[in-house]
């Protein structure tokens, strides 16, 4: 096994001691890892094209991310080796992140902090919130109006599986009603009102007052949110996305933004990052934005290396690898 860039000398220890009998050469420069390439079975780390066609008998590569639009490459897709990727690690986590958007958004947590900064005592609510509401029985205060009351609204939920499955959990949690768009599983968790393709997502965008994108960039998905869907969904919606910047068009989200077409949106990935400092949105009032951190927590370094020494284990057996991958899909 190749392992290339190379990794800390305790982890290495752990890689080598799961590894038996399977050489383990822990590559410090791609020179040396494109050398060892020839009798290589398995590689862990970030292949080139360089290395895979040294490869002489390569069977296995282990990708050290979740995400494969930066990984994969027209040779990698059309030779037989197997690849596997880190998908799993992060779904808690970022589904955490995900109600903590939504719940910013529910209560207005992210205006009262604008507020806070200010020292300014300004419950959110006036006559614009009342003409943007329906008023029922019984409802006197424009306060009132002005925060959402979770368990009437609808979660909508783009991609629907490790991650999207968590967030659904949460959701219902929160004693929301959820829907989702999958383009495989079909299976419709307990708690989900309905799971469908991707071919009703126009429906899912109509009922939803949260649409969260935890979708992977695949070719199907890039620019999958343009100013037609998002015109698709309530003015009173809010879009999170969460999966990866290429699917969300930031210039159409501004301009969906810009005319009240949606309330607002929260982002944690985008097009382009860093997000430059001149971008309109780091000024737009109804949004949150954070530098790409849903998935930080100490417990992913653990669970990294866990993943890792499993398949491991698994190639050295002869097992079923987990995580496998569409290397033509990107995941």
């Amino acid at each position: 096994m190749v392992i290339h860039p190379p990794v800390e000398p305790a982890r290495l220890e752990r890689i080598v001691a799961a590894a038996a009998d399977m050489q383990v050469v822990n590559a410090a420069d791609e020179r040396r890892a494109v050398g060892e390439m020839e009798s290589a079975d398995a590689f862990f780390g970030k292949i080139t094209p360089a290395m895979l066609a040294a490869a002489g008998r390569l069977r296995w590569i282990q990708s050290p991310t979740a995400s494969l639009e930066h990984f994969v490459f027209p040779e990698l897709v059309e030779h037989p080796a197997v690849l596997t990727n880190m998908r799993g690690l992060y779904s808690d986590v970022i589904a955490d992140h995900v109600l903590g958007y939504i719940l910013c958004f529910a209560r207005n947590l992210h205006r009262y902090l604008a507020q806070q900064r200010e020292a300014r005592w300004e419950p959110i609510g006036g006559e614009e919130h009342r003409r943007s509401f329906t008023v029922g029985p019984g409802l006197q205060s424009p306060m009132d109006l002005a925060h959402l009351h979770l368990a009437d609204c609808t979660l909508g939920v783009v991609g629907l599986g490790h991650i999207g499955g968590e967030i659904a959990r949460r959701g219902r949690a929160f004693g929301m009603r959820v829907v989702a768009v999958d383009p495989r599983r079909t299976e419709k968790p307990a708690g989900v009102t309905w799971l469908k393709t991707p071919e009703a997502l126009d429906e899912l965008l109509q009922e939803s007052d949260f649409v969260v994108v935890a979708a992977p960039h695949t070719p199907g998905t890039e620019k999958m949110f343009r100013r037609e869907q998002l015109r698709r969904m309530k003015p009173r919606a809010y879009l999170i996305n969460i999966g990866r910047g290429a699917i969300v068009d930031l210039a159409d989200l501004c301009a969906a933004l810009d005319a009240g077409e949606i309330a607002g949106a929260a982002l944690d990935v985008f097009e382009t990052e860093p997000l430059p400092a001149d971008h309109p949105l780091w000024r737009m009032p109804g949004v949150i934005l954070t530098p790409h951190v849903a998935a930080c927590s100490p417990r992913i370094a653990e669970r990294h290396l866990d993943a890792l020494l499993e398949n491991i284990r698994r190639f050295v057996r002869g097992e079923t690898l987990a995580n496998l991958t569409d290397k033509a899909q990107w995941y």
